[in-house]
């Protein structure tokens, strides 16, 4: 990202696991997760064009938008601090307003610069509105709007950087979905033989007709069978699985992108989905900081927490 760039290349880890070699199909980890401390995996190829961009129009603030735990939050204002740019962060749910210093995410986000906008859940729903964002930009100096999760056409062309020459050897890649900028990068970028597979943290089919907008490639689907119940919904299996890979693989995943993603590819691994001889890649996406918040949210329920 500019001249105080870290290292952009995710290092490929192989996973070894008895399922694996039953099956005769082997699986990787693009491990974006480590290319940053802070700006870690898809959201460092989201944020560095649109860094770029920001400072050629000479303008010294970013507005983006995102919830309580949100990946994006917390890139945005490291990245802000890291090039002397403002940032706000308008954040969903007004009543995080009075208790946001005990969220580890916005409090995070907080020491490194960014200032908040708590708005309702309502007014959140219209982030994308022309005159919603006029008046939120009303007392502010004019500033560079990034969309919530950060994707855009700029974002995908960071995300398109995902994949390396050394990819080539692999016909299937996976990668988890949320706003589907990071799979429309990796699907612009992938090979003619390559099938890439998303897997939504989301319910539903709708991120088909938005993964379209950035791309013409067919090579692609989406599965829905491992949301888990939806965005941010975890269950013991789950936190059960990611603990499990964590100590089998030493790759840490969180439980709203990577865990599902890797919990999906296994399930299929493991129902004879793939053919064997198959090469999958999996990309992760980063989102650790995220696994302190949640953390929080299963102690309160009794529930067994995400080692760390």
């Amino acid at each position: 990202m500019g001249s105080k760039a870290f290292n952009v290349q995710g290092i490929n880890q192989e996973v070894n696991l008895s399922i694996l070699h039953k099956k005769q199909v082997t699986l990787v980890v693009k491990r974006e997760d480590l290319i940053h401390p802070f700006i870690s995996g898809n959201k460092y190829r989201k944020l560095k064009y649109n860094i770029l961009e920001a400072k050629q129009r000479g303008l010294n603030t970013i507005l983006t938008f995102g919830g309580a735990y949100s990946n994006h939050i917390a890139a945005t204002a490291y990245a802000g601090k890291l090039h002397g740019i403002r940032t706000i962060g308008v954040i969903r749910g007004e009543e995080l307003s009075q208790n946001w210093m005990l969220n580890p995410t916005l409090m995070q986000a907080h020491e490194h610069g960014m200032d908040f906008k708590f708005i309702s859940r309502e007014d959140y729903r219209r982030r994308n509105e022309k005159s919603f964002l006029e008046l939120l930009g009303r007392d502010l100096a004019p500033y560079y709007l990034i969309p919530e999760g950060g994707t855009n056409l700029l974002a995908v062309k960071g995300c398109e950087e995902i994949l390396s020459p050394e990819d080539a050897d692999f016909n299937v890649l996976c990668s988890s979905v949320g706003t589907g900028g990071t799979l429309a990068g990796i699907i612009n970028s992938s090979l003619h033989y390559q099938r890439i597979i998303g897997f939504p943290s989301l319910k539903g089919d709708f991120l088909k007709k938005d993964i379209r907008n950035f791309t013409a490639k067919e090579n692609w689907e989406i599965n829905t069978d491992y949301h888990f119940g939806g965005y941010a919904k975890v269950s013991e299996v789950l936190i059960e699985f990611i603990n499990y890979f964590r100590e089998k693989t030493n790759i840490p995943t969180d439980p709203i992108y990577t865990g599902k993603l890797l919990f999906g590819i296994l399930d299929l691994v493991k129902n004879d989905y793939f053919m064997p001889g198959t090469k999958i890649l999996a990309i992760h996406s980063g989102g650790l900081q995220g696994i302190a918040g949640m953390n929080l949210v299963l102690k309160k329920k009794n529930l067994p927490l995400i080692k760390v």
